[in-house]
């Protein structure tokens, strides 16, 4: 993976594994332009490497990500790598990624922050974090992340949360649907080992086909989705993959993926 010029995240590859961390602990990891440019950067490089089979966001120091850096909504922060979106694309990147991301929730996750949340394939939390949306009480209204917290939470409460500015407990943002699981800190890096154990315990090209087939039937009808889902299992039927699938299954042992 080609090492980037970072000045507000760290990428690490573990093994299967790109890890992410935002890297802004002064400022509770608050993402503006530089940090959404180099988030978008990350992902594009994990989504090439065919070594990456997963993607892991945390936080530096005790929040995991405090939200919209209020002193650069002006757009004064420049990114220094070439641009390649802004929050809206990184919403997009995240929530169609074709590589599982997972959320790991270790302190508070507000405003943009959640956004990240939830637009992640998976997420656990500590069961020290909060999360929220407080926009509310300075005037503003969360907009862009409405987009994919609707898609996650029941509605009222949604409506509950943006209106009041309460903070979530992780318990309750499990309850809520923001997050798969709500751990102690000490086994919050076993949870998310879970996650990336898993995905890297299945076939490459099964995982992104099913991923793509998500983000391409992504809003429409029954009827519209079953022809192109059928199409699909056709294609994934003719990977060397299912048939080795099919294949260990029948002769009682463990399948050897190629990603093919």
């Amino acid at each position: 993976m080609t090492p980037r010029p970072y000045e507000t995240i760290l990428a690490e590859p573990r093994g299967t594994v790109l890890f992410v961390t935002l890297n802004r602990p002064e400022r509770r990891n608050a993402i503006g332009p530089t940090m959404v440019n180099e988030l978008l950067w990350a992902l594009e490089d994990a989504t090439a490497d065919e070594g990456v089979r997963s993607v892991v966001i945390t936080g530096a120091g005790k929040a995991f990500c405090a939200g919209g850096d209020f002193g650069q909504m002006s757009g004064g922060d420049a990114p220094k790598l070439p641009p390649k979106g802004g929050f809206e694309d990184l919403l997009l990147a995240l929530w169609n990624s074709t590589k599982p991301v997972v959320a790991r929730v270790n302190g508070a996750a507000m405003g943009g922050g959640l956004g990240i949340v939830a637009a992640s394939t998976f997420a656990v939390a500590s069961t020290d974090a909060k999360l929220g949306t407080p926009e509310i009480g300075v005037g503003l209204f969360p907009f862009m992340i409405l987009s994919v917290l609707e898609r996650v939470m029941p509605r009222r409460r949604l409506l509950e949360m943006l209106l009041s500015g309460d903070k979530l407990g992780a318990e309750e943002a499990q309850a809520a649907g923001l997050v798969n699981r709500a751990v102690a800190p000490a086994e919050l890096d076993a949870a998310v080992d879970s996650y990336t154990a898993m995905v890297a315990s299945k076939s490459p090209i099964t995982v992104r086909l099913g991923l793509e087939a998500l983000r391409d039937t992504d809003g429409l009808t029954l009827k519209e989705k079953l022809p192109i889902l059928a199409g699909r299992l056709a294609t994934c039927l003719g990977t060397e993959d299912a048939r080795e699938g099919l294949t260990a299954f029948l002769e009682k042992r463990p399948p050897r993926w190629t990603g093919r």
